[in-house]
């Protein structure tokens, strides 16, 4: 019989944070205010992914919502995401760095797969909190909205790199030229999201995802992500070369050789993510 979820104590934590048989589910715990990032869950949120990084008995990650909505971005009435009234020049430069860019980058960076349970509206540094995960999962009512036009604003939170590396430059400008949102359906047929599924059926779809992912060979998927990711960004010789190198370190881990063992034996791998 599995363990039941345990769920670490966090009384006023924004960010819920529950563990289940190698999953971590991390929970943007704002609905009164469909989950808006202020500095403090940035924060706890960070911490999260960092914890799920360096955790070996972590294996796979899920992030998702409170109540009716994913994350509308930064919660400006609170400050989070805006310029002191007084500042001095390289001001908002070093707000995001330390700010937005750093969240998506604890996404990007996380060794552990990620899997974003888009369960309402994302808009804003919460489309780009999402599709920094390395899987996209959205519930039939959920929309994406790059709404920093809407605002007189330019897309933060890395949203320039990861979209167009998504949907092309093109595409990527249509998006947030104009602002609109976007149904999950169509987010899919674009290629942000991996799969569209019933609102009702989203938490057991992304908990099947992460529960495969976490019986998976935790180094190897890690490795891969790395090399992905860098891939968007080098030239062939240096992702050959970074790819031969992921397979040196790769080959001694202990699900490696677990799974030549078992494929020489004709029976199923069982990998412990070491």
């Amino acid at each position: 019989m599995s363990p039941s979820p345990q769920e670490i104590p966090s009384a006023g934590s924004l960010v819920a944070h529950t563990t289940d048989n190698g999953v971590v589910r991390l929970t943007l715990n704002r609905p009164e205010s469909l989950n808006a990032i202020t500095p403090d869950l940035r924060e706890q949120l960070i911490s999260g992914f960092a914890r799920a990084s360096a955790d070996p008995a972590v294996r796979a990650v899920v992030l998702t919502g409170a109540g009716k909505g994913f994350c509308a971005g930064a919660d400006l009435r609170t400050g989070a995401g805006a310029p002191p009234p007084e500042r001095v020049p390289g001001d908002v430069a070093r707000l995001l760095r330390e700010g937005a860019q750093r969240l998506v980058g604890a996404v990007l960076d996380c060794e552990k797969p990620v899997i974003a349970a888009v369960n309402g509206t994302a808009a804003g540094l919460g489309v780009h909190l999402a599709l920094a995960c390395d899987l996209v999962l959205a519930a039939e009512g959920a929309r994406f909205l790059e709404a920093f036009v809407r605002r007189g604003l330019v897309p933060d939170g890395g949203g320039a790199y990861v979209l167009a590396r998504l949907v092309g430059p093109q595409r990527a400008k249509e998006l947030m030229f104009f602002g609109d949102a976007v149904p999950a359906t169509e987010a899919q047929r674009m290629g942000l999201v991996n799969r569209v599924v019933p609102d009702d059926e989203l938490a057991t779809a992304a908990m099947a995802w992460a529960s495969r992912l976490a019986g998976g060979p935790t180094r190897a998927l890690a490795l891969t992500k790395q090399l992905v990711n860098a891939s968007l960004e080098s030239g062939r010789a240096a992702a050959f070369a970074a790819e031969a190198a992921a397979q040196e370190i790769n080959a001694t881990t202990a699900d490696a050789a677990e799974g030549i063992a078992s494929f020489r034996e004709r029976r199923n791998a069982v990998f412990r993510g070491r």
